[in-house]
């Protein structure tokens, strides 16, 4: 009887999986967009107008080769109101090793780590003929060789440059030697502002942090501190105990980047869903200047903080 009893349940369970038919979403199917990542920058050293264009993909849909995600082909033009430029297609593949070196520094690539089958493209304007300018706006206009076209535009704003930056004990428990805080002054004017970082180690590419972008919410037209913390690559494993701290005695540089609106809103959304901790987190909706598909159209107005770390 109680043998019955312990078989009966097993037998119940195994009649309804037996029965349970394999469920397959119905999953909307969802065209191509065009993603774009462009920007045009004043200031010192100014990097060269430049926009890289991809292919959006549906979430459930698999990658099989990185490369057929760029768009190639498309006719991209700048334009400042006056004048219009039409950046140059330039793909990997096609770059002598001395460029690619170049190329590479610009762009955060690792060489080491670039697979041979790597094709990566960009649309440039290598020869500077459309340099950025202080309080300009800036149009984009795409048309892709399957007929689509996409618009925008950006302006770049005054240039608001950091004054100084003391390094200080890290808080906590942290081994003062090696490692130290960095604490920076800017004299931030009156009206709305909007801030980018990257930094950069001993010679690197230049990288945004997890958390890249501000605004002058808290600080609008007053002498300001803050902590700026070393940007670490996304995929990096880092310790959580030194996480954003400088090591003492490397050479570091800080781009401290003034930027308009639209601009602050597409990374403050994209960095928000990033760090959100999850799927099962609040989401919000990424806000891009694109017309006609997905992206950033930026303008950055540059300036440069160069220091060494101090030893003690």
């Amino acid at each position: 009887m109680k043998i019955k009893h312990i078989i009966l349940p097993f037998l119940l369970i195994f009649g309804f999986i037996a029965c349970e038919k394999e469920y397959i979403p119905n999953l909307p199917t969802q065209s191509d967009d065009i993603v774009v990542e462009g920007y045009i920058e004043a200031g010192p050293d100014a990097t060269p107008a430049y926009v890289i264009l991809t292919k959006s993909l549906p979430f459930f849909r698999e990658i099989k080769n990185a490369n057929n995600l760029f768009v190639t082909g498309a006719e991209v033009w700048v334009g400042n109101g006056k004048d219009s430029i039409r950046l140059q297609e330039y793909c990997w593949k096609d770059l002598t090793p001395e460029v690619r070196k170049q190329a590479a520094k610009a762009f955060g690539i690792d060489l080491d780590s670039v697979n041979t089958n790597f094709n990566f493209c960009v649309y440039l304007d290598f020869a500077q003929r459309m340099k950025g300018e202080t309080g300009k706006t800036y149009t984009l206009s795409i048309q892709t060789k399957e007929g689509k076209s996409l618009t925008a535009q950006t302006t770049i704003p005054r240039r608001i440059p950091i004054d100084s930056a003391i390094f200080i004990k890290p808080p906590g428990v942290n081994n003062n030697d090696t490692m130290a805080q960095m604490r920076a002054y800017a004299n931030d004017p009156k009206g709305p502002d909007f801030y980018r970082y990257f930094t950069s180690v001993n010679g690197s590419a230049y990288i945004a942090g997890a958390t890249s972008v501000t605004d002058d919410a808290f600080f609008d037209g007053i002498n300001t501190k803050f902590n700026l913390f070393k940007s670490e690559p996304r995929d990096a494993e880092s310790d959580p105990s030194v996480f954003g701290l400088w090591k003492r005695g490397d050479t570091i540089s800080v781009k401290f980047c003034t930027i308009d609106k639209a601009h602050f809103n597409f990374w403050n959304t994209l960095e928000y869903n990033s760090n959100s901790g999850g799927p099962f987190s609040a989401y919000t909706r990424v806000k891009h200047n694109i017309v006609g598909g997905l992206g950033i159209w930026g303008g950055y107005n540059a300036s440069y903080l160069d220091t060494i770390v101090p030893k003690n």
